[in-house]
């Protein structure tokens, strides 16, 4: 099996796009292209979900008045009984004291204050006989009140409980389908650029795939062809194989996209990557490090093949240096080239790109 190296350019972005918007439920490609498709779906599920909940805590809410109607009817019952007992109480009391024969002045008087006292408690008493059962009971009756206005709510407004209860919910669903539709186009290149290393990872093990390969230089790279300097480059995938190597563009365009001038040619992306590319590998400092075995009639190029690979359909045209390919098309290609390398050097330069490769940066002389 072809060894591969590094995530694709798409799902990096995908990935890193994802996690800055603090969106950790996707945990593979296949679970964003399912949200999208099912995303209608997932938003009923979740509303069917909310309904269910407002008609459970509905049927809650009646068992737990229908409880509390009896417990206030008990607690009523119980306190009227306690407040008329202390009441009762105070008055047996007070005849006992109006009863009572006392011939000392002195015990008069305080038999006096007694009485008056006493009555006094119990004209109190009487006349906030009803606060204090209702204050006793306050607790339970304001509880009561409280579930008896969430049900009244709920069974007169079904619908806005609902969407109360879902709001938040679908509020987030919502803000990450917003994310995900920004990343559309990330997302059909993903699937593009994975059909690639699908396909070229039943090649053997002489072959070497760097993912989503980028680089920067400095200074810029002369392209005199092209009347540019090249400050950067990436490249979607590059297959380093005894063959030599291939730089692969993946494109997932609909026939439309191919018409589109705005969209950025990936001819000239292509050709910017394959002449730097180029001077990497074929400059003297390269050839040294490689130890790439020489001809007896001097020093091996490295051969470059530019290859954009385009998943539902390819352009009538032809373009000079680049080769246009359906995925189906792409092994077929591949496998046309005969040998040049042997696998040490072939290893040898998979290795020199993985290392320039990871410190996204060369530094051009």
């Amino acid at each position: 099996m072809c060894q591969i190296y590094n995530m694709i350019g798409s799902l990096t972005t995908i990935k890193s796009q994802l996690e800055h918007n603090y969106i950790n439920d996707f945990k593979s490609l296949k679970d964003v292209i399912d949200f999208i498709n099912s995303f209608s779906s997932i938003k009923q599920n979740l509303i069917s979900y909310h309904e269910n909940l407002i008609e459970q805590e509905k049927n809650t809410l009646k068992k737990e008045l229908e409880h509390l109607e009896l417990e206030i009817k008990s607690q009523r019952l119980y306190l009227e009984k306690y407040l008329s007992d202390e009441i009762e109480k105070l008055k047996d009391l007070l005849n006992i004291y109006r009863n009572k024969k006392e011939t000392n002045l002195f015990k008069k008087l305080l038999l006096f204050f007694k009485q008056r006292s006493l009555t006094k408690k119990i004209k109190f008493k009487e006349n906030n006989f009803d606060f204090d059962l209702q204050k006793s009971i306050s607790i339970t009756v304001n509880d009561e009140h409280k579930k008896n206005e969430r049900y009244q709510f709920i069974n007169t407004q079904f619908y806005d409980a609902v969407n109360q209860s879902s709001k938040e919910y679908l509020s987030e669903l919502e803000r990450k389908k917003a994310i995900v539709d920004k990343l559309n186009s990330f997302i059909y290149g993903a699937i593009g650029e994975q059909k690639v290393v699908k396909a070229l990872e039943t090649l053997s093990d002489d072959y070497i795939l760097i993912n989503d390969f980028s680089l920067s230089f400095s200074p810029a790279i002369n392209f005199k062809q092209e009347n540019e300097y090249i400050k950067s480059i990436q490249i979607d995938h590059i297959l380093i194989a005894p063959s030599g190597i291939f730089l692969i563009e993946t494109k997932n365009w609909s026939e439309k996209s191919l018409e589109n001038i705005s969209l950025r040619s990936p001819v000239s992306q292509i050709k910017r990557a394959s002449y730097v590319l180029f001077k990497l590998l074929n400059n003297e400092m390269s050839n040294f490090h490689l130890h790439i075995n020489k001809h007896h009639w001097g020093d091996k190029k490295i051969s470059i093949k530019n290859l954009i690979v385009l998943i539902n359909s390819k352009p009538k045209e032809e373009f000079q240096f680049v080769k246009i390919l359906t995925l189906n098309e792409l092994l077929g290609y591949i496998d046309y080239f005969k040998p040049l390398f042997s696998n040490f050097e072939t290893q040898q330069i998979a290795e020199f790109l993985i290392k320039i490769n990871e410190s996204k940066s060369f530094k051009t002389t």
